[in-house]
Formats: structure tokens, sequence, C-alpha cells
């Protein structure tokens, strides 16, 4: 079995829900050399998530974030870790809920998602930064 592992710089998103799936599969190569196998991607921050969903329309994304503003407001009374910022908590619950890893199937050299699937990273901060990820690939 084949094993490789990096670390990924993503460039600075705002806030809200971003596709990566290219980004991601352009920074693999390695990808192509993987028959059979599995993708695991980890993002390395408590306030940034990853998550599988619609790849299509933009207004998930939207929706994404607009009803995780309504399940995890900012300045709820009872946060007591509050000296970063309104966003700041939250954001920890939020990565909390949707995850920091993902795990996708390889085939054939490629992602086998489905025709509507890609990755999103959630940025959960007003003010993100290049979030790194560690992503390894495992195959034959």
């Amino acid at each position: 079995m084949k094993t490789f592992q990096k670390e990924i710089r993503l460039k600075p998103y705002k806030r809200g829900y971003h596709l990566i799936t290219q980004e991601l599969i352009a920074a693999l190569p390695e990808l192509q050399s993987i028959q059979t196998g599995i993708l695991h991607i980890f993002v390395k921050h408590t306030s940034a998530s990853l998550t599988i969903n619609e790849n299509a329309d933009p207004t998930v994304r939207q929706d994404f974030e607009s009803h995780l503003n309504e399940m995890v407001p900012e300045n709820a009374p009872y946060y007591k870790h509050t000296y970063e910022g309104p966003d700041d908590m939250p954001a920890h619950i939020k990565a909390s809920l949707l995850g920091s890893a993902v795990q996708i199937p390889i085939t054939n050299g490629k992602l086998n998602l489905g025709i509507w699937q890609g990755i999103y990273l959630g940025e959960h901060r007003e003010h993100g930064v290049g979030r790194m990820l560690v992503v390894t690939l495992m195959g034959n």
C-alpha cells in the first residue's frame, strides 16, 4: 500500500462556506497514482471545519451560513470565552458541530465524490487566515 502525507495552506477565505475541491486536487498530483484508496483531510484549527455537500448551487453555502448563525448566535449571554471577539466562541461550536476531517474514496486516481458533492471549508471567523490542512493519501 502507498501512503503519502503533506500539509497544504489554503488561501484566506472570508467567513462562510467555500468549495475547496479543485484547490485540493490541484495541490495533490499524487492522487493520480492511487487506483483504490482513501483521501483523509484534516483542518488544523479550532474555528474552521470541513464537510461535504452540494457543489452546484452557491445558495446552499449561503443557507449553511444563515442556518448555523441562527443555531449558534454571537454574543450569547452564557458564553464565558469572549476575549477573542464575539465570533470566536460560536466559531468553536460550529467547528465541533461540523467536524475537523473528511474522508473521500479514491477510484482510478480521482476523488469518488457524487456528481453534486464538493468539499467545503467552513470558515467561522470574520477574518479568516490561510487554514492549514493535513492531507493523507492511502491506497494501491
